[in-house]
């Protein structure tokens, strides 16, 4: 963790615990996160990302630990914290009745100081739907909606929970490219997330979080390398071979079958790939497929925890 006094820090969390009953959604949980950084929680439902952000924006206490947003407490300072800070929750609910500009010209009225309304319909694309009633919006519209809201104040931090969760691969791109243009103006981003490539995509640092705790933190990049298992090599052969033979291979560190299809884990992957043609042409086999993929960070959740995050 960096000292206190760093002000390159625009979010701290501490030690940071939340029960409910007997169920412990956060476990001790310390991150921080740097101005104008992209930073996601990654991690399966149930993991306590939510609970995370809740406490970041002031709408949940800890039982133990400490935050700070913006140089502010925001259970002590929510009124000052929530002028500087914009929140997108996992589903935007408004009155069935409202329009797009009259929500926008609320949430304006809540903060000293505003975006421009004009502008955020133009940049979310609901210029053409201003004058629409809540109810009448797809679920992509309601999601760029969300954003824009988020952005009324021109905050600058902005929580999103969870920001493409049940939008199809076309609406999550359009989202991807929002939060990219948020990084190019040095808007700081925490995002919540189950989706690997998100993570991947967006993010600058990510925290891994698992049954309320960080079990891993880092650049993408740093994560995957950190990964004891290197590359992934997925191979289809003429005939069947004990996926324990192919793991004695040189450079192999990890062999499993499923369906007909090998997956070795390989670190460096060129000396595994030799060896494994070696070792085909001695027992008359043929390689039919084979294709190498980089660790990721599934990979990574697999390794440490032992379960995929969709478990």
């Amino acid at each position: 963790m960096l000292g206190s006094g760093d002000n390159s820090v625009l979010v701290r969390a501490e030690n940071l615990w939340k029960r409910y009953g007997s169920v412990e959604a956060l476990r001790g949980i310390s991150f921080h996160i740097n101005k104008g950084e992209v930073f996601a929680l990654l991690g399966p439902n149930g993991a306590g990302k939510t609970t995370t952000i809740e406490i970041l924006e002031g709408l949940r206490q800890p039982d133990e630990g400490t935050a700070s947003v913006c140089g502010l407490d925001p259970t002590q300072e929510f009124s000052r914290l929530k002028q500087r800070i914009g929140a997108q929750l996992q589903a935007t609910v408004l009155p069935d009745k409202i329009r797009v500009e009259e929500a926008l010209a609320i949430y304006a009225s809540f903060y000293e100081h505003t975006a421009s309304i004009e502008m955020l319909l133009a940049r979310f694309g609901l210029v053409e739907k201003r004058r629409t009633f809540f109810e009448h919006l797809s679920g992509g519209q309601k999601q760029r909606l969300g954003l824009a809201l988020a952005l009324v104040n021109d905050p600058e931090l902005v929580l999103l929970d969870e920001p493409t969760v049940g939008l199809d691969a076309m609406l999550r791109r359009d989202i991807h490219s929002l939060i990219e243009r948020f990084r190019e103006e040095e808007r700081t981003v925490v995002l919540t997330t189950h989706y690997i490539e998100e993570a991947e995509r967006l993010c600058d640092r990510v925290a891994i979080i698992d049954r309320g705790q960080v079990i891993a933190l880092g650049t993408p990049r740093e994560l995957i390398e950190r990964s004891g298992k290197g590359t992934r090599l997925e191979i289809r052969l003429l005939k069947p071979v004990p996926a324990e033979r192919l793991k004695q291979l040189d450079a192999v560190v990890d062999c499993r079958e499923a369906d007909g299809t090998y997956f070795l884990h390989a670190q460096p992957p060129a000396p595994a790939i030799a060896s494994l043609i070696r070792f085909l042409e001695s027992e008359g086999n043929a390689l039919l497929d084979l294709h190498i993929a980089r660790p990721s960070l599934e990979d990574v959740f697999v390794e440490m925890t032992g379960r995929r995050l969709e478990e």
